[in-house]
This record gives structure tokens, C-alpha cells and sequence, in this order.
């Protein structure tokens, strides 16, 4: 059974703003950028904790694509608002059916314990969602890094076979008979 999303914007759209929730603490946020998905924890008080990159200013890291491809990160404390920016967001616990959740004190203290910490970043075994679904269940789980990875075997698999076509065309067109 799939739980409706609630979406939210930090700007003042009725149409998504109505159907937002408050975010209650240990809740996963998922924020929409133009390109990507980037998920936060919400820590409560208007505070989440997420992924910043290591090399950019607070307030550039929230919307820079760039954050995608960086190899370290930095644990930051930041105000949803100002993180979420005029982009869209929703609550998504979305693996609450899956992964039981650990006690919302533990999973405050497990983040509050990373703060300012760098941690390293891979776009595929340790992005933003894995990090925040390993501090919510105790697993680092990512639906995104998923699914680019069957995009990934995908084309690498069809290029493989257009290779090996290839290969097979041109052995065949240099026949001496």
C-alpha cells in the first residue's frame, strides 16, 4: 500500500501548500531540484540536517548541481526554508513499510552527533538519501541511486552488444572469400 505524498513549497503555492503536513522530528524530506532529488532529515523547530558540498558557500550548496558530483560532503544544520528555497518538498517515509524506523531520540542523537562533520559522498553508494535513511532506520537505502544504476547496466550492457555487433560486422566484411 502506497502512503500519498504530501508536498510543500516554501513559497506560497496554495495548489501544494494545502496539502502539506508539518514535518515532525526523525522525518525524511525530499526536496525537489530542477535536476535531482536531494533529501534532508527533519530535525524539528524548522531545522533539518543534509549533504552540503565541502567546497561551496552554505547558501550555494542548497540548489548547485554540482553537490551531486562531489566526492565529500559536509553535515549540516540548516533551516528547511532556506534549504528548500523556491523549490518544492514533501514528507517521504516512504520505506517506513520496509525498514523499521529506530526511536525518534536516537535518531536526533545519531545526527546530532554529525554536525559539521565531513563524511565521504558517492552519487551511487552514499549520497544524500542513504545518509539520511541511515540515520532514520539504522540502513542506507536509495530508491534514486537504484534505479540510476539500472540505468547505468542498462546502457552499458546495449553498448556491449552494439560493440560485439560491431565487431562481428566488420570480422565478416574483411573475409578474404
Amino acid at each position: 500500500m502506497d502512503k500519498q505524498p504530501n508536498f510543500a513549497m516554501a513559497s506560497n503555492d496554495p495548489e501544494l501548500s494545502d496539502l502539506s503536513n508539518d514535518p515532525q522530528p526523525g522525518d525524511l524530506i525530499e526536496i525537489f531540484r530542477p535536476a535531482y532529488q536531494h533529501w534532508a532529515l527533519y530535525l524539528g523547530d524548522g531545522y533539518i540536517i543534509n549533504l552540503t558540498p565541502v567546497d561551496e558557500s552554505q547558501a550555494a550548496a542548497m540548489s548547485s548541481v554540482k553537490s551531486v558530483f562531489s566526492r565529500k560532503a559536509v553535515v549540516r544544520m540548516q533551516l528547511l526554508k532556506d534549504v528548500v528555497g523556491n523549490d518544492s518538498y514533501r514528507i517521504n517515509n516512504k520505506y517506513d513499510d520496509n525498514h523499521t524506523p529506530l526511536p525518534i531520540c536516537e535518531i536526533i542523537q545519531r545526527a546530532q552527533v554529525l554536525i559539521d562533520q565531513e563524511v565521504s559522498y558517492d552519487l551511487l553508494g552514499s549520497n544524500c538519501e542513504h545518509f539520511v535513511t541511515l540515520l532514520r532506520y539504522g540502513e542506507g537505502v536509495s530508491e534514486q541511486a537504484s534505479r540510476a544504476i539500472g540505468a547505468i547496466s542498462l546502457v552499458t550492457a546495449a553498448a556491449s552488444a552494439f560493440s560485439v555487433l560491431g565487431l562481428i560486422n566488420t570480422r565478416s566484411r574483411n573475409r578474404p572469400f
